[in-house]
């Protein structure tokens, strides 16, 4: 027996403890999936009720309650900026990895330092533009900021998944005369598609659990999920079935489409990881 491999309780053990800090990751979204079909009454109580009927009146109470409108502008808000990043980060990450263009370290420098500002500084700024160009309270204001926000992220990561294209490909298609647009969409996009799927999915994410601009820029009309899950936190104290319900149902949308595209995701964040 190698070494490596180590002695059976060795492995056991190692399971077991996977296992075990796994659980302890999960569980309080399992917690969470089992208050949502609570009464409000049983997720309360202390020590937690453990044997309950289920119920779907949470589920029926957040969607009387005007749940729609927010998941919409969520999903707006989310998949737009999320494609104007690709539009605007495809092009800067190729110029920044496979194109001879001059101070690429600079270039790099900027973006990094976009990140650099705590996004709290910049409120009272951003409030104010948005009020003079009439987008307060306005999707297309969250949609512009988090456009802004993830872009440097997606050129950084995207950069780092276009190095991994072989140089031979790319000069193969030039000796046939392929042109930039034909170069990139037959040669190139093919080769890092896992690594643009990886990146559209942090993107997504990001928007769509951003919180912070959203409550201070948004009010009735152009509110997202998370905006709408603080109104459970109330004076007379936390509704804990109904906000465990609205935060399922929030959660449910990023959690089929990383499930969907769990192995574009796993191909993209791993290219370059093993030589």
């Amino acid at each position: 027996m190698s070494r490596r491999s180590g002695t059976p309780l060795g492995r056991a053990a190692l399971t077991g403890a996977t296992w075990l800090l796994a659980l302890v990751f999960v569980f309080p979204l399992i917690w969470m999936v089992l208050t949502a079909f609570k009464q409000e009454s049983e997720a309360s109580t202390d020590p937690p009720t453990l044997l309950f009927t289920p119920t779907l009146d949470q589920f029926t109470a957040i969607v009387d309650r005007g749940f729609l409108p927010y998941l919409l502008n969520s999903a707006f808000v989310s998949v737009t900026s999320t494609a104007f990043v690709l539009l605007l980060g495809v092009p800067a990450a190729y110029a920044l990895s496979l194109a001879p263009i001059p101070n690429t370290r600079g270039a790099l420098g900027f973006f990094l330092s976009t990140k650099m500002l705590p996004i709290v500084a910049a409120i009272i700024p951003l409030y104010v533009i948005s009020q003079n160009v009439r987008l307060l309270d306005h999707v297309w204001a969250l949609v512009v900021l988090y456009t802004a926000m993830n872009l440097p992220l997606a050129v950084w990561m995207m950069r780092s998944f276009f190095l991994e294209v072989p140089g031979e490909m790319i000069e193969a298609g030039r000796v046939d005369g392929a042109g930039l647009p034909t170069l990139l969409r037959r040669v190139i996009l093919p080769v890092v598609a896992p690594g643009i799927a990886a990146t559209a999915l942090v993107c997504l994410i990001f928007s769509w659990t951003e919180f912070f601009y959203a409550v201070n820029l948004t009010a009735a009309r152009a509110g997202t999920v998370p905006v709408f899950l603080v109104g459970f936190i109330t004076g007379e104290g936390l509704f804990w079935a109904q906000l465990s319900a609205a935060a399922v149902l929030a959660s449910l949308p990023v959690v089929v489409v990383g499930w969907i595209a769990q192995n574009h995701l796993v191909r993209g964040l791993s290219m370059g990881a093993v030589k």
